[in-house]
């Protein structure tokens, strides 16, 4: 007979009694408990205090499908994780780009599926070069359901003005991809990383996201789901940038630094300053910078 243990918010809990429910298992409400999960050959009991403990025989199989572990009996490594399966993960890129768009995607995926991207070498797009992100993002989607959302310089320039705050802008951008995903999936549950006050998404969602529980956090591309919705947003960014240098004839870099600074001269002196608006953001420095220049 097995044991296994680990500690869990207890407001994840309802999500797990949800998706047991598909295996063959008769429940009960024993004292200090949320609930227990009891089937032929093992049993999951979720206490108030946040502790879950699995006992039985065989549970390695049950430990890895639900709390994405390899069982050990000496060691139990913590779940880098941030929900159960299924859930939404919501990234975006681009924000921090002069040039290019503001890309927002979402990544709906099950367990199985996130351990698949897993073993193909997903994670936070950050940490891949573009190749690997291209190909990857293919891979994302043949194996979930997602949904991008792509802001052209123009549109952003506009929408900045309407909402003055680059936070509001992306908490909008993230809430419209979260309300397509739960049309498309029916899902309850979604992750995304936190960019400021954790009410703007959630403020912005319209009567089917709000049927959501959605978590926030710092650094959420830990989990699978978000790390493969940064790799969609990224890939469609590095697709967009790259047409938009092969219509111009001037190659657009990435980021806000020196040579952005060069380029944009560069794009000013062949197309004039008016221009600039169509390939940029125009609410950052650089741009009143090129004006002066």
């Amino acid at each position: 007979m097995g044991t296994y243990s680990k500690k869990i918010e207890p407001e994840f809990f309802i999500h797990y009694r949800d998706i047991l429910k598909q295996e063959d298992c008769v429940f009960s409400v024993p004292q200090y408990t949320f609930f227990k999960a009891k089937s032929k050959d093992w049993e999951v009991t979720f206490y108030k205090s946040g502790k879950v403990v699995v006992q039985g025989k065989n549970i390695e199989d049950i430990v890895k499908k639900y709390f994405n572990e390899n069982f050990s009996s000496a060691k139990i490594v913590e779940n880098s994780e941030i929900a159960p399966y299924p859930h939404i993960g919501t990234d975006e890129s681009g924000k921090g780009d002069f040039f290019g768009p503001l890309v927002t995607a979402g990544c709906y995926l099950t367990y199985e599926n996130a351990m698949k991207m897993k073993s193909l070498g997903a994670q936070d797009s950050k940490k891949l070069d573009d190749k690997k992100i291209l190909r990857l993002a293919e891979q994302i989607k043949e194996n979930s359901v997602f949904d991008i959302v792509v802001i052209g310089c123009k549109k952003y320039n506009e929408l900045y003005l309407k909402f003055n705050n680059l936070n509001k802008m992306l908490a909008w951008a993230h809430a419209t991809v979260i309300e397509n995903l739960v049309k498309k999936t029916g899902a309850t549950l979604g992750v995304s990383d936190q960019f400021g006050d954790e009410n703007l998404i959630l403020n912005s969602l319209k009567q089917n996201g709000k049927q959501i529980k959605l978590i926030q956090q710092p650094r959420a591309e830990a989990d699978m789901a978000v790390a493969c919705a940064s790799i969609l947003a990224r890939s469609e960014f590095v697709k967009r940038i790259s047409k938009m240098s092969l219509e111009y004839g001037i190659n657009f870099p990435k980021g806000a630094g020196e040579n952005v600074l060069i380029q944009g001269k560069k794009f000013v002196e062949q197309f004039g300053y008016e221009e600039l608006a169509s390939v940029s953001k125009t609410h950052f420095k650089t741009y009143n910078s090129l004006k002066s220049m």
